[in-house]
């Protein structure tokens, strides 16, 4: 069975709504106003990179990547990898094509029959919507948590609002750096 590992950008009060300056919000690009830029506090994204077998989004994370990720080098390793978007609206004629190899899934279930198969880690970026219904339904195993020391109120937040049992997080890596963000890796108890 193949993990399916969340990743974000988090303020402290849990928004992760439009980090790197999505147009829309009120505070977006928190991630890099008045914060000092640490390389060690973002070594977990490129180790993302190195360790996953797949990317997954949503559709709107999607639109907002792809037409950037695929010429960035700082994302290279991404292009190469299998990717999902989870989507009930996307259209295959909507897939860019200088990205490799892409699937359109249609629900949680083809998620999870997804992580049923062999391969690595299956990395989700951005992607709310998504992170909302894939937590509920119990597919998320991991978490990895990049908490900026900031409350931005109002916003879009990782963990949704659905009335639901609790669910046990298990801290299994953790540093805080001299700017005040702090890496959380949580695995999912089951």
């Amino acid at each position: 069975m193949r993990t399916l590992i969340s990743t974000a950008f988090v303020s402290l009060d849990g928004v992760m709504e439009a980090p790197g300056g999505e147009p829309g919000y009120r505070n977006s690009g928190w991630t890099f106003k008045d914060m000092e830029f640490l390389p060690e506090a973002y070594e977990i994204k490129g180790r993302e990179q190195e360790e996953a077998g797949a990317l997954m989004m949503g559709r709107a994370s999607y639109e907002a990547f792809s037409p950037v990720w695929p010429a960035m080098d700082e994302f290279g390793q991404y292009k190469v990898m299998p990717k999902y978007v989870v989507s009930t609206t996307l259209k295959e004629d909507d897939l860019v094509s200088d990205w490799g190899d892409t699937t359109i899934l249609r629900s949680a279930d083809e998620v999870a029959a997804l992580k049923e198969t062999e391969g690595g880690p299956i990395i989700i970026h951005g992607s709310i919507g998504l992170n909302h219904s894939l937590s509920d339904a119990g597919l998320i195993d991991r978490y990895h948590l990049l908490v900026f020391p900031l409350l931005l109120g109002a916003g879009k937040r990782l963990f949704s609002a659905s009335d639901k049992d609790t669910q046990k997080l298990k801290l299994v890596e953790y540093e805080a750096y001299a700017n005040g963000i702090q890496k959380n890796v949580f695995d999912v108890v089951r």
